[in-house]
Order: structure tokens, then C-alpha cells, then sequence
């Protein structure tokens, strides 16, 4: 593994042919959730099984949250959140209507994501349409929400433990992605991002015409092994190259 700059992001890379991102093997780049550290979905490419070819890429979020913390530790951010207003707010059944709501701050890390796929491309030989995009609950919108605000189309999206934002915007671009493999997942226990969101966000896709395979578990706010081991084969599928006609 290396540690790289792409774009204003670091990024942990891994997997390909030499283990630190070589070849030209499609791409994971997974987004980690709201204070975790750069550091924190590291550790699935051990997990997956999938081939040699395919490479990981983890970026870490751009805002810090504790700047004393250790680097390997630093609780970071995509955008800022008021975790006590988020509560509130889906305690007393406000959350559909926070969800038609864009963060303050989405648009920025958007930016920043959008500048680090053109060095992916550039430096790590990973052009858009070679690249599943995904990440996990915070991680998760904002993959989401570049995916279908980008100019093309990735290879796939993977959504773990996330929620809608924006939904009337992103109403009106999912159609776009019509086809896009799509791979869901939620708990139904989950107590950060109840599971009726995930399940709206879902539909919405659906309804558009992306091709979404939805899992869910008994269990709250996290990656089980029975999604692990699905996003292998997920990605496996990807790597394999297009047939001709």
C-alpha cells in the first residue's frame, strides 16, 4: 500500500499488480463516513475477494475534526454536520423533509472529489468508466451525489449505510444513470441513518432505472460480513472485460 496526493485529497492505494495500485485494473474508491479517519475502510481490500487486477483507492475527507488527534486517527469530514440537530430531526419525524435538503458544505466536497477523479485518471491510469464509486453513510451521499452529477458515467456505485440528500435534484438526474449497477445496503437496527431512508433512497434509484441490488440486516450502522461478501463478486463483475458484438 502507499500513501499518494490526488488531487487536493491523500488516498491510501492498494491492490493491482504490484500491490500499491499498478496496472490498469479497474477501481474502488470508497469514501469513509462522517469522523472517521482516512485510515478507517482501509483494511476491506484484505477482506474482498476479487481479482488481482482490481485496485482500491481511500481518500481521506479534507476537513479535520480534531487536529491533535494522531494522523492514522484523525476524525474527519466530508462536510460539517449538527449531529444534535440530525437527531432531533428524526426523532420527531423531520427526516424526509431533511432530505429534500442540500448540506451546506456538499457542493465543496463535491469539488474536491470531482478534482481527485481527474488526477485518479491522470496519475493512476483509472478513467471514470474503469471506477466504482461507493463509500459508507456520510461517504455514501457524497458518492452518490457525484455519481450523478458527473459528466460520465462510472463502471458502478456502492452504497453503504447512506441516506438521500438533495432529493429533488437528485430526482431529476438519476434518470441519466439508467442501467448503472448499483449495490445497496442498510440495517434495519441502524440508529444514525434510519433504515426508511435507505430504503427511500432505493426506490428513487430504481424508480429511475438504475439496476440496484439491495441488502439489509438485522444489525445498526455498519459494514456486515454478508455485505463484504457480496461486494467481492460486485466488483469481480466489473473487472470482467466488455464482450464484443
Amino acid at each position: 500500500m502507499r500513501v499518494m496526493k490526488l488531487g487536493d485529497l491523500t488516498a491510501r492505494v492498494a491492490g493491482g499488480t504490484d500491490r500499491e495500485g499498478g496496472g490498469d485494473g479497474p477501481v474502488l474508491v470508497l469514501f469513509h463516513g462522517f469522523g472517521a479517519p482516512g485510515t478507517d475502510l482501509v483494511s476491506l481490500h484484505r477482506a474482498l475477494n476479487v481479482p488481482r487486477e482490481v485496485r482500491f483507492v481511500f481518500p481521506a475527507a479534507p476537513l479535520v475534526l480534531e487536529p491533535r488527534a494522531p494522523e492514522d486517527l484523525t476524525p474527519r469530514a466530508w462536510w460539517l454536520i449538527d449531529i444534535a440537530g440530525l437527531q432531533a430531526a428524526i426523532a420527531s419525524g423531520r427526516a424526509a423533509a431533511l432530505a429534500r435538503e442540500t448540506p451546506p458544505g456538499l457542493d465543496a466536497a463535491r469539488a474536491h472529489v470531482m478534482k481527485f477523479l481527474g488526477a485518479l485518471e491522470s496519475e493512476l491510469n483509472a478513467p471514470l468508466e474503469r471506477v466504482v464509486l461507493g463509500g459508507f453513510s456520510q461517504g455514501a451521499m457524497l458518492a452518490c451525489d457525484v455519481v450523478l452529477r458527473a459528466e460520465r458515467s462510472p463502471a458502478g456505485l456502492v452504497l453503504l449505510s447512506g441516506a438521500p440528500v438533495s432529493v429533488p435534484d437528485w430526482q431529476a438526474l438519476a434518470p441519466k444513470r439508467a442501467g448503472l449497477p448499483v449495490l445497496m445496503s442498510h440495517g434495519r437496527a441502524d440508529p444514525i441513518l434510519p433504515f426508511a431512508g435507505g430504503e427511500l433512497l432505493r426506490d428513487l434509484l430504481t424508480k429511475a432505472g438504475l439496476s440496484v441490488e439491495w441488502l439489509e440486516w438485522s444489525g445498526g450502522h455498519g459494514i456486515p460480513d454478508s455485505v463484504v461478501g457480496r461486494l467481492g463478486p460486485f466488483l469481480a463483475e466489473r473487472a470482467e472485460p466488455a464482450v464484443s458484438s
